[in-house]
């Protein structure tokens, strides 16, 4: 085992969620030959769930960071390198891969495979390069087709090698000599011992060229057939083209056809996540759907196109709620929790399901059950930067007021914050949405994937409202309740919004319901 191999362990992307499959680098927090320690926060990656931050599990010094910010690496992949013995020294090869050979010494070529004339029968090839093996057999060029080779030629045989062969020969080494960094024919030419042969014997046929010199030829209307080769064994380089495309751009070009009308300019691609700002004049801009508003996306299209949604409304006094929420505010048992208006629609959202303890289910679709829960984790839709999170309290049915506002403060904070977890947004059975704080009176909220109802909190304002007899202003809000209609038919769904309202109408049911 080399020396590399023991001292540099790579740290793989977790899955950080439940059978999440991939997750996006947001931010690197070091860099290469910087020193970390085991339980070390070394970068921050956003899954479909949430952004996660990412310890290392051991101590040395960064030796690689595989991947930069913003791009999506699948779970099970490196994604930075550590060396955990830096003191050791530098490591051969950085990181595992061969030492490049010294100066004159033969390399694995494009053509001619780095092959002296006399070496090659008594040894073997090395490889150049970590990952790609290299072919047993000779590495000799063989000759082309019609022309015998220089065993058969010494041995009276002017057979040829077959054209299939000669074929896979050629990619191979084309191939190999590209991995390896040669550039055009001048690394070729370096590797490969023996003359070339004088410009202008070439073998008839096809002119012999690697694929980029063919596409340079192309782009610059050079015919192959034309120019005189100045690499080994007769092989066209980029400079033979060059050559060859100079006197061509000396003559005087003929009269050049009429342009075409010029085809209006492509609307610019602006990547707002990497903070790029559209321009004067651009009509457009494309921003990527990834990470936790990507799986927003996909779960909100299953959850409409699945579960039958129903909306019903109701709009309600709760000028007594309001009142309630300035007294609670005043009262030293409360102090230093955050007390508004959502609290006590939670409240209100969580004795209606007590005494409608059905709609608090869930549908079964592969076994045809509707499954019934005796517990409700109150989920609460947080618009964050990156996207719609609904993370949820566990247990909300058993929390007192006060826990339920410590519980809810906390949840707000963390999803603001970027901070909340995969395990807080799983698991929820109903949900409300706070349409309220943007100045909505209601809407029709699509289901949270799994969950049997939603319920969306308008805004409360001032109208007018009869009130005992006379027309008041008071504090009105619209409530909106979506639901399954698999789980909860068109009665079930009335009552539970119907108390909901209630309860809001009157806090004191909070006392006389529970």
């Amino acid at each position: 085992m080399t020396e590399s191999a023991t001292r540099i362990r790579e740290f793989k992307m977790p899955d950080v969620g439940e059978g999440l499959t991939e997750a996006e680098i947001l931010k690197w927090y070091v860099q290469a030959g910087d020193t970390v320690t085991d339980g070390q926060v070394v970068c921050e990656v956003e899954t479909a769930k949430a952004a996660v931050e990412l310890p290392i599990p051991f101590n040395g010094a960064v030796h690689e960071l595989r991947f930069a910010e913003g791009t999506t690496v699948d779970v099970g992949t490196a994604i930075i390198a550590v060396d955990t013995d830096p003191s050791a020294g530098p490591l051969g090869g950085e990181g595992g891969a061969e030492a490049a050979p010294p100066a004159g010494a033969p390399v694995g070529g494009a053509e001619g495979e780095g092959e002296t004339a006399e070496a090659g029968e008594g040894e073997k090839r090395q490889p150049v390069l970590v990952g790609y093996g290299v072919a047993e057999s000779s590495t000799k060029r063989r000759p082309r087709k019609g022309q015998p080779a220089p065993d058969a030629a010494r041995n009276g045989d002017g057979g040829t090698q077959p054209v299939r062969e000669a074929v896979q020969e050629s990619v191979q080494g084309a191939v190999q000599g590209e991995l390896n960094g040669h550039r055009g024919d001048a690394g070729h030419a370096a590797a490969t011992s023996g003359a070339a042969p004088a410009p202008g014997t070439g073998t008839p046929g096809r002119p012999l060229a690697k694929p980029p010199v063919r596409k340079l030829a192309k782009d610059l209307g050079i015919d192959l057939a034309t120019v005189v080769p100045t690499g080994p064994d007769g092989v066209i380089t980029r400079e033979d083209v060059h050559a060859a495309a100079a006197p061509a751009a000396a003559r005087v070009p003929a009269p050049a056809a009429p342009a075409p009308p010029a085809a209006p300019p492509a609307p610019a691609r602006t990547d707002t996540t990497a903070g790029t700002a559209a321009g004067a004049g651009e009509r457009e801009t494309r921003i990527p759907v990834r990470g936790v508003r990507k799986a927003t996306a996909q779960a909100m299209v299953g959850s409409a196109f699945t579960a039958p949604h129903v909306t019903e409304f109701v709009t309600v006094d709760v000028t007594r709620t309001m009142k309630l929420v300035r007294e609670l505010k005043q009262d030293p048992d409360m102090r230093g929790l955050r007390i508004n208006p959502l609290l006590l629609v939670a409240k209100a959202f969580l004795v209606s399901l007590r005494r409608h303890p059905e709609a608090n289910a869930a549908w079964d679709e592969e076994n045809q059950e509707i499954v019934q829960k005796h517990y409700v984790n109150l989920g609460i839709a947080a618009a964050t930067p990156r996207g719609l999170i609904v993370p949820n309290i566990k247990d909300a049915h058993a929390k007192t007021l006060p826990e339920l506002a410590e519980a809810l403060a906390e949840l707000v904070s963390t999803a603001r914050e970027g901070k909340t977890s995969p395990a807080a947004m799983q698991g929820g059975t109903v949900t409300i949405t706070n349409v309220g704080v943007f100045g909505v009176d209601t809407g029709t909220p699509i289901l949270n994937p799994g969950e049997s109802a939603i319920l969306a909190f308008g805004q409360v304002r001032q109208q007018p409202w009869v009130h005992k007899g006379k027309v008041k202003p008071r504090d009105v809000t619209t409530l909106a309740l979506a639901f399954d209609h698999r789980l909860i038919d068109g009665e079930l769904g009335s009552k539970v919004l119907a108390d909901v309202a209630a309860v809001l109408e009157h806090p004191k049911r909070l006392m006389t319901w529970t």
